[in-house]
């Protein structure tokens, strides 16, 4: 029976493959927090890794506290960039798979037609840099590893901008939400199914593949979408990022193409709507 470590498995991804996991009983799961699995640990990740022995790694983990990023620079790096750089080396030599999750923040957002894979990367802050270096170094160490960009993921587990919303618009009469961010956002339970898609794949093709729901929208866009759902009365308004400034600098345009992955793989990308009632019934 093959074995599966899942890093980050407290975590909005790590908790969406625990629950696909009863699905998936033809593997033994490892679903490891930073007791388990310390990527902030570099002198004790590789016994760890070790002890565990997967078969396929899929690493949810990673610092994802964009503009805390600006100030915690050495440890964003350790988690987002080193220890991929274990977790690679690790997998090459013991012969097993890797499945690495990435960001849309790899790049600069001055793009106006959705990325796919081969566009040129320039991230804009500190978040995106230490993860295009994680990736960079994921495929140097095990050019057999598939890394996975995704953005804007929210989920019915962890703090999201879905859940934070839907909370904030009970408590108040009117929000103010950002409307020169355009991207997509991303279901982390549509993402989980599709590595599972991969992973049962008798065809694994290494390289980078972009993940998100369909549909090309802004934050304030999203904001409506979860007002409406919801049947919330709060008042909404559109502002540009210049009137809310934050420690990181966040790309103006990130829509990720997903076509690589739907050809290569058969992946199924809903509509942002349609995951998105369905995570706001559970």
């Amino acid at each position: 029976m093959k074995k599966i470590l899942v890093t980050g498995a407290n975590g909005q991804l790590g908790s969406e493959l625990n629950l696909l996991s009863k699905i998936y009983s033809q593997f033994e799961w490892i679903f490891a927090d930073r007791n388990q699995v310390a990527l902030d640990n570099l002198s004790i990740l590789e016994s760890q890794l070790e002890s565990v022995n997967p078969n396929i790694i899929i690493n949810c983990a990673a610092y994802t506290a964009v503009d805390k990023a600006e100030s915690e620079t050495e440890l964003a790096d350790i988690i987002n960039h080193l220890a991929v750089e274990v977790l690679a080396h690790w997998s090459s030599k013991n012969n097993a798979n890797l499945i690495h999750i990435s960001t849309d923040y790899v790049f600069d957002g001055t793009s106006s037609i959705a990325l796919n894979e081969e566009a040129l990367t320039k991230p804009i802050n500190v978040y995106g840099k230490t993860k295009l270096a994680g990736e960079e170094v994921c495929l140097k160490q095990n050019p057999n590893a598939i890394i996975i960009r995704t953005s804007w993921v929210y989920s019915s587990f962890g703090n999201n901008f879905v859940k934070t919303m839907s909370r904030l618009m009970q408590e108040r009469d009117s929000l103010n939400v950002v409307n020169d961010q355009i991207g997509s956002p991303t279901y982390a339970a549509d993402l989980a199914q599709s590595i599972m898609l991969i992973i049962t794949n008798s065809n694994w093709k290494a390289g980078i593949y972009n993940f998100s729901n369909e549909g090309e929208i802004s934050w304030y866009e999203f904001a409506l979408a979860i007002k409406e759902i919801g049947g919330y009365n709060c008042e909404l308004g559109g502002i540009p990022s210049s009137s809310y400034p934050t420690p990181a600098k966040r790309p103006a345009y990130s829509l990720l193409d997903k076509s690589k992955i739907k050809k290569t793989y058969n992946v199924s990308v809903p509509d942002y709507k349609q995951s998105l009632k369905k995570m706001m019934s559970l």
